[in-house]
C-alpha cells in the first residue's frame, strides 16, 4: 500500500510539474501567433485611426501582427463587451476611452461587464480635450461674455452635441452647471451638420474636440471661446482653458487607453504595458497623435485604473443633474 502511495504520488508530481513547464513555456513564447485589436468604433474614425497606428508599432515590437477589428453598436458596448468575454491569453486587445468605460458605466446601471473589474488595463495612450465654440453670429468673443448673454436671455442660447447620452452631450451640461446658465441642447449626428449650422447661426455653440472644427476656427469662421482642459493646447495655445476664461470646474477630455481581459498573466500584461509605453513615446507616433488632436499621454495600467474610478461617478453626477438617463 505504501509502495503504491509513493507511485501515485511520483505520478501526480510528475504532471504537476509538465503542467507547469506547459504554462511557463506557453508565457515564454508568447507571443507565438498574431493578436487582435477591438475597436468598438467605425472604420475611419479618429479612435480607429489612434488604434491602427498604435497597433501597427506594437506588433513591430511584439515580432507579430496586430489586427484591427472594428465591432461598433450599443455605444460602444458590443466591442466592449466581446473584449471583456474573450479569452484572457493576451491574445485579445481592446481600445478603451472615456465614452467605453466611463460614460457607459455612467449612464446604464445594466451593462453586462465592470468596467474595473473585467479588464486590466494596458496603459494610457493620451487624451483629447473638448472645447466651446461659439457661432461668429454670437454677439460676444469671449466665454466670460457668453455666458453673460446666457444668463441675460434665459433659453434662448443653444449648444450642439454629436448626440443625446454623447461624451460632448455630457461635458456641455457640465458647462452648463458650472457657469449656471440655461441654453437649449441640440443633437446632431455627428459634426457635419452642426459645424455648417453653427457658422450660419442657426445654433450658438458647439461641443466637441478640436480636431473637427480646427480648419473653420483657423479661417476664423467659427470662434474658439475655450478650451476644456486645465492647460492650454498645443494645436490653439491661444485659446485659454475654460478656468482661465472664468468658468472653473468643467474639464472634460476623451482619454484612450488600451485593456486586456481580466485574468490574463501578469508577465503578459507587464511586457504589453511596456511595449505600450514605448510606442506612445515614438516620435512618430507622436506626430499622428497631435495631428488627431490627442495630447500623447503614455501612463502605466494604474494611471487607467484612477481615471475610470474618478470618471464614472463625476459623469453620473452630472447625468443625474441633467436628467439624462440613457444613451441614444
Amino acid at each position: 500500500m505504501l509502495r503504491l502511495f509513493r507511485v501515485l504520488l511520483a505520478v501526480l508530481s510528475l504532471a504537476v510539474a509538465a503542467s507547469a513547464l506547459t504554462i511557463s513555456g506557453a508565457r515564454a513564447d508568447w507571443p507565438d501567433r498574431p493578436l487582435r485589436l477591438i475597436v468598438p468604433f467605425g472604420a475611419g474614425s479618429s479612435s480607429d485611426t489612434i488604434a491602427r497606428v498604435v497597433a501597427a508599432k506594437m506588433g513591430d515590437r511584439l515580432g507579430q501582427q496586430i489586427a484591427v477589428e472594428n465591432r461598433v453598436g450599443g455605444s460602444t458596448v458590443i466591442g466592449t463587451q466581446e473584449v471583456a468575454r474573450a479569452a484572457p491569453d493576451g491574445y485579445t486587445l481592446g481600445l478603451a476611452n472615456t465614452t467605453s468605460h466611463v460614460v457607459s458605466a455612467a449612464l446604464n446601471p445594466h451593462l453586462p461587464f465592470d468596467p474595473l473589474h473585467d479588464f486590466i488595463p494596458i496603459g494610457m495612450i493620451g487624451s483629447s480635450p473638448f472645447m466651446l465654440v461659439s457661432s461668429p453670429h454670437v454677439p460676444a468673443t469671449t466665454l466670460r461674455q457668453f455666458v453673460d448673454l446666457a444668463k441675460a436671455k434665459p433659453g434662448a442660447l443653444s449648444y450642439a452635441s454629436a448626440g443625446t447620452g454623447t461624451l460632448a452631450h455630457l461635458a456641455g451640461e457640465l458647462f452648463k452647471h458650472q457657469a449656471n446658465i440655461d441654453i437649449v441642447h441640440v443633437p446632431y449626428h455627428g459634426t457635419e451638420q452642426s459645424l455648417l449650422d453653427l457658422m450660419e447661426g442657426r445654433i450658438d455653440l458647439s461641443v466637441s474636440t478640436i480636431p473637427p472644427t480646427l480648419p473653420q476656427i483657423k479661417q476664423g469662421t467659427v470662434r474658439a471661446l475655450a478650451v476644456m482642459s486645465d492647460k492650454r493646447s498645443s494645436m490653439l495655445p491661444d485659446v485659454p482653458t475654460v478656468a482661465e476664461a472664468g468658468t472653473p470646474g468643467c474639464e472634460a477630455a476623451l482619454w484612450t487607453a488600451i485593456v486586456v481581459p481580466a485574468g490574463v498573466p501578469a508577465a503578459i500584461v507587464d511586457r504589453l504595458s511596456k511595449t505600450l509605453i514605448a510606442v506612445v513615446n515614438d516620435p512618430e507616433v507622436q506626430h499622428t497623435l497631435t495631428a488627431q488632436g490627442v495630447d500623447p499621454l503614455p501612463g502605466p495600467p494604474d494611471v487607467v485604473t484612477a481615471t475610470i474610478r474618478a470618471g464614472i461617478p463625476k459623469w453620473r453626477s452630472v447625468a443625474t443633474n441633467a436628467n439624462i438617463v440613457q444613451a441614444q
